[in-house]
């Protein structure tokens, strides 16, 4: 639990005016965040919990899809760049000069990691299909910003890397790790408004790539959107007319939208450049074929906290707000008591906020706006008037009056 009495940070009264949209100047008023320079933050203890929790419910899909969790270095080897043809073309790559005269990447993605890792592992047919993950701070030299947020230098992301010994089992993986994304997505409240969506392969393939983007007016991508079919384009695949790639029908709808997943068919770009083959049944030496799935989990922080806002404050869904439960205490008689209810509360799985400054001359509207402000679901109050006949007040964010629950 947390005592605010022992908090070493504290809201501010209003939202600093650092941001064009209103979710990032509540995060920044709150505490949750500070800027380190251009586009790379801190997260402070609450906006750490929220940050944590988006990342363990990630974790958890990952995991239930039978992907295995590792952890690479952020630092990559100037040859193993070369090695790929990318050293001097990834325009966003921080490069490091080093000791003897040698440099490093301080890696934007890890395909030139990841290949020559798995290489040890695969020789036959027998040792595919597999596919590991891992989450990570990612570096990119970032030229530009977007809403203050999204073009960032410094970002947390889910990588995962898979290794297939045919399209068809490369199409297969993928139709099942959709449903696993759209898992995610569904516990994080933002599924309804998010939408696959056809991109420009890159330098990776002449096909298709795809990206979840979530409906957001404010936010850095059009989204062409088939009224007939549904099948939802990114604006750099549109040349000129529109026409769905899907079904032909040039009728559609233009929304505003934020990038929180891609997926990019990397097929035998980096097993050709490191030499990443398999033996197949007959004795055949083929390539391995690679797909790349991305989830931006620190953009996520961010694009929840602006869908999920009222009228006035950010409105955490309850499984990764930075506490379940606000216990609001008034008079300092009443301290223990509350303790003891956070302590039943967190028994049972929730995290519990303990309001109880006093010296500090804080009184009961300035707790309350706190506890809004937080985007606490569930506050309660303690006083007096409510222990004196064994009972608190619940009030649900999402209900307009309050309950009375036995102690």
């Amino acid at each position: 639990m947390i005592q605010l009495s022992k908090f070493p940070f504290s809201t501010q009264k209003s939202a600093p005016k650092w941001s064009d949209n209103r979710s990032t100047s509540l995060l920044l008023q709150a505490w949750f965040i500070r800027q380190e320079m251009a586009w790379v933050y801190k997260y402070l203890p609450l906006g750490l919990r929220v940050l944590k929790k988006i990342e363990q419910i990630v974790r958890e899909e990952m995991d239930n899809a039978w992907a295995y969790e590792i952890l690479m270095s952020a630092l990559g080897s100037k040859e193993n760049w070369d090695t790929t043809g990318r050293w001097d073309k990834v325009d966003v790559l921080f490069k490091l000069p080093a000791s003897w005269n040698k440099e490093y990447a301080v890696n934007p993605t890890h395909e030139e990691s990841v290949t020559p890792l798995v290489w040890e592992f695969i020789q036959s047919y027998k040792d595919l299909d597999f596919w590991v993950y891992q989450i990570q701070t990612k570096f990119r030299n970032e030229a530009r910003a977007k809403s203050w947020l999204l073009r960032w230098r410094e970002f947390l992301m889910k990588d995962l890397y898979s290794f297939h010994k045919s399209e068809a089992w490369l199409d297969e993986y993928y139709d099942m790790m959709k449903e696993v994304y759209m898992k995610v997505f569904n516990r994080l409240w933002i599924w309804k408004d998010t939408y696959i969506t056809l991109a420009s392969g890159w330098d990776f393939t002449d096909k298709y790539s795809h990206e979840f983007q979530t409906l957001l007016s404010i936010w850095e991508d059009d989204i062409y959107i088939c009224d007939e079919c549904n099948t939802s384009h990114n604006k750099e695949i549109i040349e000129w007319a529109f026409k769905c790639t899907n079904c032909g029908s040039s009728k559609h709808r233009v929304e505003k939208a934020s990038e929180v997943w891609n997926i990019f068919p990397l097929m035998t770009k980096f097993s050709d450049a490191f030499g990443l083959k398999y033996t197949d049944e007959d004795g055949k030496e083929k390539p391995v074929l690679m797909w790349c799935y991305g989830i931006w989990v620190s953009r996520l922080m961010w694009v929840i906290a602006e869908y999920c806002m009222d009228e006035t404050w950010i409105a955490w869904p309850e499984n990764i707000a930075p506490a379940s439960h606000y216990i609001v205490v008034m008079w300092e008689e009443n301290l223990e008591k509350a303790k003891s209810l956070a302590t039943k509360l967190e028994k049972e799985g929730n995290d519990v906020i303990i309001d109880d400054r006093m010296w500090r001359k804080v009184w009961f509207g300035q707790k309350m706006w706190d506890a809004e402000l937080f985007g606490i679901p569930n506050i309660i109050v303690l006083s007096p008037k409510t222990l004196e006949k064994w009972w608190y007040e619940i009030i649900k964010r999402w209900e307009k009056e309050g309950k009375i629950i036995n102690i």
